[in-house]
């Protein structure tokens, strides 16, 4: 097969890549999504990508071990590490214990994961299941690199080589972004362990040397991949917001806990930002999408996943009803070919190894989907290959692209939207009547069945090209 290249953000550069210890495989680290709300498209992309990477490793033949944590503690209402913590906040606001707000968007984020046909990581690893470990950890980089304040342990950023060097050049406004705590002694040094605040109980608070409270948001990711994948590992995932402030902090704690300038991955790798046209999602800003809202307006979510594979995860994506729509379509035509190619297929199929390599060349490529998508196109139409053939070299693409081709159904994009009260049997009863009333022409007829299916959520297609007769309304 083809060499992999993957751009590192560290070097900001193409690279070979190769496992650190072929015998132990790839070892995979992703920076999973704090569970005070529901994951909104934007976070949802970072797994998409996760899993694109991971599907690529092993289709390559590496062995895989992939972490994702889950923060439950710790990450404050700032991107910046500032303000209360989200999941204390979340608690407030809800009125439930911090506990249930966790368990609820934990549940709802693998329901995600499930619904996009993301392969389970390795290990979900939640921070308050290590809390004992941070602390440790804390204690032996204390003594040369951090330094106690009334409000919490800090991190000196100056005891650490090249601090900050994967977010690229610093500036005023970087440094704008982090919180002024009185007495730290530098704009970018951060929060080891949070105290309590006197007077104030937390829902989530422990004992530790510095009293008690809680720890900072960086520590459990680098105690957590160090735990699972030892020092250094092969690549560590996480969105591009996360290049800026989180990873250069646990980065600075991973050579502070080993005393050298290893910066605890070899590769660190970021997908860029979905966009609307009113900026970058925020979960903390509100106004997100969720893809549990597009399941209920009638969207497969693998419609998303496609929008995702379309384009260069280092690009941003711009998402919008009729970028999503052109998806779907494209998702539609891909399992109407797939379906007309079992329909023909008699026996098993063999795999030719240039359709292989051209798979292999575009995913080689720093994972380039968007060439990729094309040749699976022209697979589909190769008139030359016999429909088991095809439906052999399709397996190929879909165990890298995750697409579920070979699984999906003409029936299964058609996703009933939130409050529908027909079931697919009835909307395809209601339209045999139609074509009748049509057929005589009973068009005061046509156009009452047709109104009564779009109050019930049902977009009747009359003269669709790709030949379905209605679709889950939008809204």
């Amino acid at each position: 097969m083809t060499g992999l290249t993957l751009y590192n953000s560290l070097t900001r550069s193409l690279e070979p890549f190769a496992p650190l210890d072929p015998e132990k495989g790839v070892r995979v680290y992703s920076c999973g999504p704090t569970v005070y709300n529901y994951a909104h498209l934007g976070n949802l992309r970072a797994y998409v990508f996760t899993d694109t990477l991971g599907r690529v490793l092993t289709w390559k033949g590496y062995k895989l071990t992939h972490v994702i944590n889950i923060t439950d503690v710790g990450h404050l209402t700032s991107d910046a590490d500032a303000g209360d913590d989200k999941m204390e906040a979340a608690a407030r606001s809800q009125a439930r214990s911090i506990w249930d707000v966790a368990a609820h968007y934990t549940a709802a984020f693998k329901q995600n994961i499930r619904d996009l046909n993301i392969r389970e990581p390795s290990r979900w690893s939640v921070a308050t299941d290590h809390i004992g470990e941070m602390i440790d950890f804390a204690k032996k980089i204390a003594p040369e690199h951090c330094y106690e304040l009334d409000s919490g342990l800090y991190f000196d950023s100056t005891t650490v080589p090249d601090y900050g060097k994967l977010a690229g050049s610093q500036d005023d406004a970087r440094e704008g972004r982090i919180e002024a705590v009185e007495g730290k002694r530098h704009p970018q040094d951060f929060a080891i362990w949070r105290k309590s605040p006197p007077g104030e109980q937390r829902q989530m608070e422990w004992d530790s040397p510095w009293g008690k409270g809680a720890p900072g948001w960086h520590l459990e990711c680098s105690v957590m991949s160090l735990k699972y994948l030892g020092a250094p590992f092969d690549i560590h995932t996480g969105g591009i917001d996360h290049r800026e402030i989180h990873h250069p902090n646990e980065i600075a704690q991973n050579q502070a806990y080993c005393g050298c300038a290893d910066t605890g991955a070899h590769f660190w790798m970021h997908n860029n930002f979905l966009v609307d046209r009113q900026g970058k999602m925020s979960k903390s800003k509100g106004g997100f999408t969720t893809l549990q809202s597009l399941i209920d307006a009638g969207v497969h979510p693998l419609a998303y996943r496609l929008l995702c594979l379309q384009a260069q995860y280092r690009s941003e994506l711009e998402f919008s009803a009729e970028n999503l729509a052109a998806a779907l379509t494209r998702l539609k035509r891909l399992v109407m070919a797939v379906t007309a190619l079992k329909a023909r297929a008699e026996g098993e199929g063999a795999v030719p190894e240039p359709w292989v390599k051209r798979l292999d060349e575009a995913v080689s490529d720093d994972l380039n989907t968007p060439k990729a998508l094309p040749i699976l196109d022209e697979l589909l139409a190769e008139k030359k290959l016999s429909p088991a053939d095809r439906l052999a070299t399709l397996a190929e693409f879909d165990a890298v692209l995750g697409l579920n081709l070979l699984g999906l159904s003409r029936e299964d994009l058609r996703v009933r939207p939130a409050g529908t009260t027909l079931t697919a049997e009835e909307i395809e009863d209601r339209l045999v009547e139609r074509k009748q009333a049509r057929l005589v022409k009973d068009f005061t007829r046509s156009d009452m069945i047709r109104d009564e299916l779009s109050a019930a959520g049902v977009e009747v297609m009359d003269g669709d090209p790709l030949g379905w007769d209605w679709k889950p309304a939008l809204g």
